[in-house]
């Protein structure tokens, strides 16, 4: 990988039709700002402007739920997946120490599956370097504890559009693509992982909404942590080291939810994110530059706060348009600026170098010198800093002073209430099934995991039925992309309404 890709040939040309600072240097006093006594910030979360969320925002975390049903106990020999089969809703799985070989697929709701601790023993998955998922859920009220996942070629423990979620206290390593990945779920805990050797995102986030991501570590992967095409989030209390790059609010284009905002991420530890880019060779996250700490794309009201932010070679945070970002496909319905970027105080020490050219060039429009903390390339409005004087940044000297300085009246974005099951009709279960299955790897028309809808529509054109049997049992077609995993456990029918969906996008 190129690291002078996250910027490109138009990068000096984009700092001034993006409106960076040119000219002189500054040599006023700085405004020095207390991160305590003063006002704190009261989010970007309009409830009344979402009309699937419940009352209660910002209130404590997810309601507890009373376990009332019957205990299935997995012993070392015996199938989880027979355990979820005879479970009813309300029930518990308990699974004992030991080695599993197995897909789990979960698609009932209120199903906990949680592993027992004996002398320091975990039940373990292990996909052996030949199975594709360790666990899938679909079902709401899911909680999966106390697991380790190894050696899957897909995902550790993704979600399929399944919402209240709890996925906690999980080793995971080297589960290909994704280690855990809620995909399309609402009011979701992410929390006590420990999770490496990732070639996407350790942690995705994807299209989801009200989810709590903390006190989790992850390390010696691409992304640490993603919070992609999704709202109301918070990312806090995690120790995020020696990824290509750590913490990532992103917009990626071609996603049907075509937004991220209202997303907070404060108090992590972000060290050394420098690992060499692993990732899939022309997707979003395989543009990033080896070390960086925070990667800002497009995402709105994100707030960085109170984080200690060092040793990244590239930069401590890195903001940027679409229009300046490597592999990204431009979407008309997606906003391209990072607007409402909020800096608030952060310890920032030794970041930046190592940086690329192209943050050299830029930092040179603006006369400066130093290892950058700071970088923000192409448009961005309504932005602010605090205690801009502290650190070596670029592109950041037009933003406005913020008038706040701490978000403390913020404790979750996670609801009172369980969000109440999802009804599917039977005519929206292809869109359903796409969003929250073919979505997590495939865009309408960039390439991310797998080739873009576009291509796939001239492949089939008018035949789902091709799409249904090749969904079941795939085989590698192209050399440039990953073969895809089976979908087997979906059912004929909703194989052939999704690729009858499939064919019909046209966005």
């Amino acid at each position: 990988m190129s690291s002078g890709k996250i910027i490109g040939a138009i990068l000096v040309a984009g700092a001034f039709a993006g409106g960076m600072y040119f000219g002189s240097i500054q040599n006023s006093t700085p405004v020095i700002t207390s991160s305590t006594g003063g006002a704190s910030y009261e989010g970007g979360y309009d409830k009344s402007a979402d009309a699937d969320a419940l009352q209660g925002v910002n209130k404590g975390a997810a309601a507890e739920r009373t376990v009332v049903g019957q205990v299935h106990v997995v012993n070392d020999g015996e199938t989880i997946m027979d355990a979820v089969i005879a479970a009813k809703p309300g029930d518990t799985i308990q699974v004992m120490p030991g080695t599993y070989h197995e897909t789990v697929y979960v698609d009932k709701d209120d199903i906990r599956i949680i592993g027992v601790i004996k002398e320091g023993k975990r039940p373990t998955l292990d996909g052996e370097g030949i199975l594709n998922d360790a666990f899938l859920y679909s079902g709401n009220n899911f909680v999966i504890e106390n697991f380790v996942i190894t050696k899957y070629k897909g995902n550790g423990i993704m979600g399929q559009a399944g919402n209240n979620f709890e996925i906690r206290n999980n080793i995971i390593v080297d589960t290909g693509v994704y280690g855990i990945f809620p995909q399309l779920g609402k009011n979701g805990i992410v929390e006590f992982n420990i999770i490496s050797g990732i070639e996407d995102a350790a942690i995705y986030v994807g299209m989801s909404d009200n989810i709590h991501v903390s006190h989790n570590e992850v390390f010696a992967s691409v992304a640490g942590i993603e919070i992609e095409n999704s709202r109301h989030a918070i990312v806090e209390n995690n120790n995020v080291y020696n990824n290509t790059g750590g913490i990532l609010a992103f917009i990626t284009p071609g996603l049907p939810i075509k937004t991220t905002f209202d997303v907070i991420i404060r108090n992590n530890f972000i060290l050394n994110n420098n690992h060499k880019n692993f990732g899939a060779p022309g997707s979003t996250v395989g543009g990033i530059p080896a070390g960086t700490g925070i990667l800002i794309m497009a995402a709105d009201d994100v707030v960085v706060e109170n984080n200690i932010i060092s040793g990244n070679k590239t930069a401590g945070i890195l903001i940027t348009d679409h229009g300046n970002a490597p592999n990204v496909t431009i979407d008309p319905e997606s906003d391209p600026s990072p607007d409402g970027v909020k800096l608030l105080n952060n310890l920032m020490y030794n970041n930046g170098y190592d940086t690329i050219d192209e943050v050299k060039a830029l930092m040179l429009t603006e006369f400066k010198r130093g290892n950058p903390d700071i970088v923000r390339v192409g448009k961005s409005t309504d932005s602010c800093i605090i205690n801009r004087h502290q650190y070596v940044s670029v592109g950041v000297n037009s933003w406005k002073e913020c008038e706040f300085t701490n978000t403390d009246s913020i404790d979750t974005y996670l609801l009172d209430e369980p969000v109440p099951p999802r009804i599917i009709d039977p005519s929206e279960r292809g869109k359903v099934v796409y969003n929250g299955v073919c979505a997590g790897c495939h865009t309408y028309t960039g390439r991310m995991i797998g080739p873009p809808i576009q291509i796939i529509q001239a492949l089939y054109m008018d035949n789902p039925q091709g799409i249904s049997d090749f969904i079941a049992s795939p085989t590698k077609k192209r050399e440039d992309y990953p073969e895809m995993p089976p979908q087997n456990y979906l059912d004929e029918e909703t194989r052939l309404a999704v690729a009858k969906y499939l064919l019909t996008l046209t966005r």
